[in-house]
Formats: C-alpha cells, sequence, structure tokens
C-alpha cells in the first residue's frame, strides 16, 4: 500500500488533511471506517488527507461531529473557514468581519443583484455558472451560497444596519437563471425595499457618465462613525481605511444616490421589469 508523505507546513490545505490523517489514525481507523461514519467514500477521504481535494463545510461538520470536536475552540470548522478565507480575493474576508457589525451599509453593483440581496436559487444559478465554466468545483458552489446566507443572516440582529443599495439598472435586465429564478429575486427586492432598515435605488442608464463608478463599491460606517470602502476587480479586492482615500468615495456615493431614482421610483421600475417576464 502507497502512503503519501504529507507536509502540513506546505499549505493550509496540507495542514488540514494532515489534522485529519492524524486524528483517523489516532483512533486506530482505516479510511473506510471514518468514511462510513462521515457519509463519504474512501476516497474522498483519501482525497482530503492528501490534500487533492479541498474540504467543504459540510464536510468539516461531519468531522467535527465523527471527532467529538463541536463546540471546542479548535474544531475542522474552525479550520476549514480560514482555508476558505485564505482563498477569497485579498481584503474581503476582514471587509466580512467589519460588515457583520457596521451600522450603515452602502452598495453599489453593477451587472449582477448585490449579494446582500440575492435569493438562495438567484445565487446557486451564478455559482453554478462558475462551476460550469471551470472556475470553481461543485463543493466550492456549495460553500460560496452557504457563506452568502451566512452574511446575509448576520444582518438580522436587534438593532440592524441601516443597508442603502444603489444598483445598476443591468442588475435588473442582466437574466441570471430562468423567469422562475429572475422573477422571484425581482419579488424579493420590492420586498426589502419595504423594510424599514433598506433603501433601494436604481442608477438607470440613462444617467450616462453622470454614473460615479464604474465597478463594485461597498462602504461600511462603524459604530465609532469611521467608514471603510471595499472594491474589487475580476483578480483582486482592496480595503481602504485611511480617510483620504475613503471620504471622496463617500463623496461620490452621495452624488451617485443624487443622480439615482427615488425608491419610489425604483421599485416601480422592479415592478415592471418582473411583469415583463412573469
Amino acid at each position: 500500500m502507497n502512503r503519501k508523505e504529507l507536509e502540513p507546513d506546505s499549505s493550509p490545505q496540507a495542514a488540514y488533511g494532515a489534522r485529519l490523517r492524524s486524528s483517523r489514525e489516532a483512533r486506530g481507523w482505516k479510511q473506510e471506517g471514518l468514511a462510513d461514519q462521515m457519509g463519504y467514500s474512501s476516497s474522498h477521504i483519501s482525497a482530503v488527507e492528501t490534500g487533492r481535494k479541498i474540504a467543504t463545510l459540510r464536510f468539516s461538520r461531519s468531522a467535527d461531529r465523527v471527532f467529538g470536536t463541536e463546540g471546542t475552540a479548535d474544531t475542522f470548522e474552525r479550520q476549514w473557514r480560514e482555508l476558505r478565507n485564505g482563498s477569497l480575493l485579498e481584503g474581503f474576508p476582514e471587509y466580512v468581519g467589519y460588515e457583520g457589525r457596521a451600522v450603515e451599509i452602502r452598495l453599489f453593483e453593477v451587472g449582477i443583484i448585490p449579494g446582500l440581496l440575492q435569493t438562495p436559487e438567484y445565487a446557486r444559478t451564478l455559482a453554478g455558472g462558475d462551476v460550469q465554466r471551470g472556475a470553481i468545483t461543485p463543493e466550492q458552489a456549495e460553500d460560496r451560497v452557504s457563506f452568502l446566507a451566512e452574511r446575509q443572516a448576520a444582518l438580522v440582529r436587534p438593532r440592524p444596519p441601516m443597508v442603502l443599495v444603489v444598483m445598476d439598472e443591468s442588475c435588473l435586465r442582466h437574466a441570471v437563471g430562468g423567469a422562475k429564478v429572475m422573477e422571484a429575486q425581482l419579488r424579493r427586492l420590492v420586498e426589502v425595499a419595504s423594510l424599514p432598515n433598506w433603501v433601494l435605488q436604481v442608477s438607470p442608464f440613462e444617467i450616462g457618465a453622470r454614473r460615479a463608478f464604474n465597478l463594485p463599491v461597498n462602504l461600511l460606517t462603524l459604530a465609532d462613525r469611521s467608514v471603510v470602502a471595499y472594491a474589487e476587480s475580476q483578480a483582486r479586492g482592496h480595503l481602504e481605511r485611511e480617510a483620504t482615500a475613503v471620504l471622496p468615495m463617500l463623496t461620490a456615493y452621495h452624488q451617485l444616490q443624487a443622480e439615482a431614482l427615488s425608491q419610489a421610483t425604483s421599485v416601480a421600475m422592479i415592478e415592471q421589469v418582473r411583469k415583463g417576464i412573469s
């Protein structure tokens, strides 16, 4: 039997696999035995142990259940989250930490519905498209949707943040999935617009060169009234905390809101698009 020697220090993924193997061997279990307990195949266990396959949230929670590490300070789930965050765009993991405790959230998006407003079906369709293109694995797609659900759930708290959203009109016009997915997603936007802590506006195509941003922008106001900004390109993200850089972005956002449609007119446009596809 060939046994691949592991190098835990070579990467977070290798460290995860090495821990899984050592935990299994400490109990005298074969890969087949662990696979039966976790609900996976032995080949899947082997692939995770040797770093050929990335663990998922479901896999990590199953490992915690089997090894009795649930509720401890050093769970497989915690290690998985560190592993997953390491593959995210630079600055994004830190941004999400701020997002979960922001008192005001300002978003601008082009092309797709902002993540915090996406329905699970819409999010799965987007992730599924990336799987079809070979950009991510099905397991990573599952993790992406789960991660988004966690971010959305973090906004539901006793004192929820004020969330202000400006969407380019392309967000409404860009069809993601079939009519059923889009109809439900647009209906979700209308429902959210009725909530007291959300303001939704559409930046119409007619705004032209007066649109302040050409890329998605997130601005967070924290409890101490400081503001952080996050923006990303296709390849990298950047978290900005320096006031000299953030305040001009905040000014540009206010200008964008002034040019965008009012919430009532925006909702009317969303309803018009929704009826056109239903």
